[in-house]
């Protein structure tokens, strides 16, 4: 119950995050011609920002089911490679159904909070995903529901809601250790780079996102790896011992 109690706590930033941001893609669905009921269901079945909003776009078109596939594969790919991450990071009892269940819910920032864990436990990650799950499915009710009655301004400032979510997320890992620092700046330096330069911004945002990622873990990887702790508590005695 403890871990639990401590995985909603960490949720809290998440799930208000999430409000705003579902809020945005519940009115854009229903300006699309969805229900508020089908908006509700694509969020609470999917949970993912960049997905839906890029999903919804391709339902326009009828028979694009093959365009549907290859984007939801390329912007959801990153993912996985979450999931198999943390995976390593999980207590014995995480087993079976539970990592189903859990990788469910796996999004970006859920995964930046989980695997800053020593060790992940089933309790801590049904508290962490619970009220981040349920601010993604009120926040696209709201949306859908009340969109219409907020200004425009207001629907602006919502939309960077989750930009701040990312910044206090990364920022306080940054201040632990500068091989992080160096990291995230090398991803951030490839992002522009997939953003402005003309042959790369033809890349999905999706697929960059997983590129960025991967050649910056690869870097952190080679140049500062971290040693394993039976390695770090090897006594003097035990080389001694072995000469």
């Amino acid at each position: 119950m403890k871990n639990f109690l401590r995985g909603l706590r960490a949720g809290i930033p998440i799930a208000l995050g999430y409000l705003s941001v579902s809020f945005t893609f519940g009115i854009t669905a229903v300006s699309y011609g969805m229900t508020w009921w089908e908006a509700l269901l694509i969020s609470m079945t999917c949970v993912t920002s960049a997905g839906q909003f890029s999903g919804i776009k391709t339902m326009l078109i009828p028979g694009q089911y093959l365009d549907m596939l290859i984007s939801q594969l390329t912007i959801n790919v990153r993912y996985s490679f979450m999931s198999i991450s943390l995976s390593q990071k999980v207590n014995e009892k995480f087993r079976g159904i539970w990592r189903w269940i859990f990788a469910f819910i796996m999004t970006d920032e859920i995964f930046a909070v989980a695997v800053s864990e020593e060790s992940v436990s089933r309790s801590f990650m049904a508290g962490l995903g619970s009220l981040p799950y349920l601010g993604w499915a009120l926040g696209t009710l709201l949306g859908a529901l009340l969109g219409n009655i907020l200004p425009a301004t207001v629907m602006s400032a919502l939309g960077l809601a989750i930009y701040g979510m990312f910044v206090a997320i990364v920022v306080p890992e940054m201040k632990k250790a500068r091989p992080v620092i160096i990291v995230v700046v090398i991803a951030a330096i490839l992002s522009t780079c997939f953003t402005y330069i003309p042959f790369l911004k033809k890349i999905s945002p999706g697929l960059a996102i997983s590129i960025c990622a991967i050649i910056a873990a690869v870097i952190g990887a080679m140049f500062f790896p971290i040693k394993e702790k039976a390695e770090i508590n090897e006594s003097p005695a035990e080389e001694g011992g072995a000469v």
